[in-house]
């Protein structure tokens, strides 16, 4: 029997279509990377580790008060 997964009530219907090609060698990096860490979800990898670089990217551009030299004296 499966079991039936519940998502909350404040996740979002994800109605957007993201696609991207890769080439042999990228694809066979991505299956091997996907095997080895036993990674079943493809798409849900995918998705989190885009959205996991950009808003660490952002969050490391984010403008402050301070420059960087006069933060760490």
């Amino acid at each position: 029997m499966k079991k039936i997964i519940k998502r909350a009530a404040t996740t979002t219907k994800r109605d957007k279509r993201l696609t991207c090609l890769v080439n042999e060698k990228e694809n066979e990096i991505i299956d091997n990377y996907l095997q080895r860490y036993n990674i079943k979800n493809k798409s849900t990898w995918m998705r989190e580790t885009i959205l996991w670089f950009i808003y660490t990217r952002t969050e490391a551009d984010y403008p402050t008060l301070f420059s960087d030299h006069e933060m760490r004296r």
